[in-house]
Order: C-alpha cells, then structure tokens, then sequence
C-alpha cells in the first residue's frame, strides 16, 4: 500500500456500504424458502415475492435519487452517515414486521439508504483516490456487496435450522451492526477533498490530500499539483455550473450522462439480481432437493463471488474498462446460452397445481445448468459487478458529479425493481426462456461497449474533459486520445529536462 495507505482505508470503511446493499439482497433471498417465513406471512405467490423483494430496490431508487442533493450540500462523508441511520431504521422495521405491509414499508425505508449509499460510496472512493488505483479502490464497493452476500447466506443458512419465526427475524436484524459500524468509523474519516475545494475549503482540502496522499506532508510536490488541478477544475466547473437536472441532459455532458445509464442499465441486464434473489428457487428448479441442499449450493454460489471478484480488484487498473466489459459480457452470454440449450434439451416439465413449473432435469443437465450459474457469477464479478460502479463515479466533472451521478445509479435501482417484480414470475412461467434473453443482451453488450465507451484508466478525474470532447464513436476516437497522451508525456519530459 506504502503512501496510499490513507487512501485505501477510507477507500475501505466507506465501502461497508456495499456490504449493507449485499446483506440485505442476500439475506432475502434465502428467508424466501424459510417454512416459518412463509408460514408467517401467509405463503405469498410469486406476485407477492416480487413486491417484497422489488420495494427494497424502489427505495433504493428514490434513495439514490435525493443522494445527488445531499451529497452537494453537506457532503459526501455526512450523507453517507444519514444514510446509516435510515438503514437501520427500515432493518429494525423489517425484524420486527407483524404483517406483510410492514415488512414491505422497513424494505423500502431500508432502501433509502442503500440507494443513498449506493451513489455516494463510489463517488467518495473515486474523489479520495488517486488515478492510477481509483479503479482498485471503487472496486472495493463491489467486493464489500459480494461479502454482504456471502455473509447473509451463510447466516441464513445456519438460521434455517432455528424452528420458530427467529430463523428469519435474526438475519434480518443482523445487519443493524455493520451500518452502526459505518456510521461510528465515518465520524473519523475525512471529507472529500474536491467537495471541500468546491465549498472554498481549500486550506481544509490541503491537509486532506496531504494525509491520503503523503503522510500529511502539506509541501509534498505531488500534493501541491493536485491541489493545484483541483482548483482548477473547480474554477473552470464553476463557469457551466449545471443549475438543474434539465440541464444535463444539454451538449457535452448529454453523451457521458447517455453512458452513465447505459452502463448501469446493462449491469442489471446481466441478470446477476436474479441469480441473488432467486438462486435457491433455480437450483430447486435444477433439481436439488430439499431446502438444506439449495440452501447450500447458495451459500457456494456466495463464495464464488466473493473470490471472483479479487482479480479486478488487484488488476481492473491495468486491464482498462473496455476490454474486461466486453470479455465479461462474452463471458455472461456464453454460460447464459448453454444453460438455456441444457434446459431445454432435456427438461420435463411438471405444471403444478398454481400454474408453475418445475423442469425435472437429469441428472448431468442438472449440474451443467448449476456449474454454468458458477461460471456465470465469475465472469459477473470479476467484470460487470466492480466496472458498474466504477465508470460512472469516474466520467464527470466536479460540479455535476453527484448529481449525474444520482441518475446514473438511480437507473440502476430501477430496472433492479423492474428485474426483481417480474422475475419470479418469468422464473416459473417461462423457465430457460429467460437465460435466452439475458444471453442475447449479453452479445449486444459487446458491440455497445466497443462502439460508445472510451477508456478511462489511469485517467485523472479531472482530465475527463479530453476523454468525452471528441467523437461519439469510442472506437474511432482512440487515435486523437493516444496524440493527446503523446503530447502530454512530451511535455512532462520538457520539464524534467528543465
């Protein structure tokens, strides 16, 4: 870590709001399958399943949405904090539900701050970090989601032993630690050092760089450069303050909002929230029997996440943004496609008494469509799940970052709610159809990515202007980029010379 040390403890702490989102995704889907939870609230049918699990998600869209305000006007570091506090209101809502409409309104609470979180978090790793790890330490959102899943498995898989309603009550109330956890260790961390230059906190944002940077020696040349570029950039933001929402929808940041969406719409379109609500129904839909061994295969299914993740962390800087999109959506289209023929090669289908099906796989299509989800949740996690996060909380300018921002992740809540409301029902109805669909988002993504979406490694964030100014066309642009780096290296060895 050596002098980035700071960096990637804040980068670190601030990303235990991902583990919050990851928790409460993962604890659901398992108390799904619980008898006592379904006894207790009466066995919901797949409409009622999708509510439940879907308001969490509308709250994390309306959450996400007022997080851009916040974050402007009392700082990210603040917002992250209240955020903290209507989590473990919704969570203390959820544990002790006495009927469906309250666990649905402490779902949605919940959701509030998660989205708040959820847009936040990355924006603040990506201000506190410098360019060549920024990358490394947004991904860290991303690996904290996947332990908050791996977490929520394994302790729903314990609780599923407990016979009363305290199997599902427990896990719920877990989570109410690590967002008093978040809350307590952000009082000690520092504001972001652009939002503190924004708010004419220079002398403040000195200090801050100083100790992410250097220690906290304020007279650290590299520590000066950047403030420097800071200030700039502020200044220069300042002269096209974006005033309303209306206006970033206008030329030049339209093309970086358009990305912005895009990429978070196609992480959802991966399907990797229906693998992580749904995965016990799937593998009982597989084939394993019993509630303990789908149960389990979830639980592994939460490891491999965890695990798969660990190279984008170490190396998502050295890869670039581009081609890992495009190799994990090749990746993603290609598990999708054979686990749609395997099912439908071989499925004998049952239609129960309430209209659903179960598929009755043999045994060898039966693990083929497991090993394929395992597969799937590699190429995701070590592709889509950091790069999501990453891309848009690194493509603006300053004075419009949490705002672009906002509705850059609140698009991602939405078609979450979206995906989260009728999965269950494709899931019963339609069966392999649905891994058909996913596969042929996947392949489209390819050509997307190829085509619109400039690379941004190694970028500093205020040198984005030049990455986003020339041709829509990504592909067609790299040659004016590559001279602009040119002329940048030639001038740094000019001075050095000097």
């Amino acid at each position: 870590m050596g002098k980035n040390g700071q960096a990637y403890l804040v980068g670190a702490i601030s990303a235990i709001g991902g583990f919050l989102f990851g928790y409460d995704t993962g604890v659901m889907s398992s108390i799904l399958e619980m008898d006592y939870w379904k006894a207790y609230f009466h066995n919901p049918g797949p409409t009622g399943v999708g509510v439940i699990v879907s308001l969490l998600t509308a709250g994390c869209f309306v959450g996400s949405l007022f997080a851009g305000w916040l974050a402007d006007r009392f700082s990210r570091k603040r917002t992250i904090m209240t955020a903290c506090v209507v989590f473990c209101l919704g969570a203390a809502i959820q544990c002790g539900s006495r009927n469906r409409a309250m666990l649905i309104v402490g779902r949605f609470i919940a959701g509030l701050g998660v989205g708040c979180l959820s847009m936040t978090v990355p924006v603040f790793q990506s201000e506190i970090a410098p360019a060549h790890i920024r990358g490394r330490l947004v991904s860290l959102q991303q690996w904290a989601i996947t332990w908050g899943l791996l977490v929520a498995f394994w302790i729903d898989y314990g609780c599923h032993f407990i016979k009363s309603d305290a199997s599902w009550r427990l896990p719920i109330g877990i989570q109410i630690v690590p967002a008093l956890i978040l809350f307590v260790s952000m009082i000690f961390m520092p504001y972001s050092p652009r939002w503190l230059v924004d708010n004419d906190r220079v002398e403040e944002a000195h200090k801050v760089l100083a100790r992410l940077r250097s220690g906290g020696n304020m007279n650290d040349t590299e520590v000066v450069e950047e403030l420097e570029e800071i200030k700039e950039a502020v200044r220069i933001d300042r002269e096209t303050a974006v005033r309303s929402y209306l206006e970033l929808l206008r030329f030049p940041i339209r093309r970086r909002v358009i990305l912005g969406v895009l990429i978070q719409i196609l992480q959802q379109l991966t399907g990797i929230n229906v693998i992580m609500y749904y995965a016990s129904t799937i593998f009982k839909q597989s084939g394993l029997s019993g509630d303990n061994a789908s149960l389990l295969a979830q639980g592994i299914n939460g490891v491999v996440n965890m695990l798969a993740t660990i190279p984008a962390i170490l190396w998502i800087d050295r890869w670039g943004r581009r081609k890992t999109l495009m190799f994990g959506s090749l990746g993603c289209g290609v598990t999708y496609f054979i686990q749609a023929v395997a099912t439908g090669a071989t499925q004998n289908k049952v239609v129960n008494a309430d209209g659903s099906v179960d598929l009755n796989l043999p045994t060898g299509p039966s693990y083929l469509v497991i090993v394929m989800m395992y597969l799937f949740v590699i190429s995701f996690a070590m592709t889509w799940g950091p790069i999501g996060w990453i891309y848009p909380s690194e493509i603006f300018p300053m004075r419009i970052r949490s705002k672009a921002n906002s509705i850059t992740t609140a698009s991602n809540w939405l078609f979450n709610f979206i995906i989260g409301l009728v999965a269950p029902i494709l899931i019963k109805k339609i069966t392999w159809g649905l891994d058909l669909i996913f596969a042929i988002i996947m392949f489209a993504a390819i050509g997307i990515i190829y085509v619109f979406f400039p690379e941004t490694k190694n970028r500093n964030l205020e040198d984005m202007e030049v990455i986003f100014t020339g041709s829509a066309w990504a592909y067609k642009d790299r040659k004016r980029i590559a001279e602009y780096d040119n002329a940048q290296h030639h001038n740094i060895d000019t001075k050095e010379s000097v």
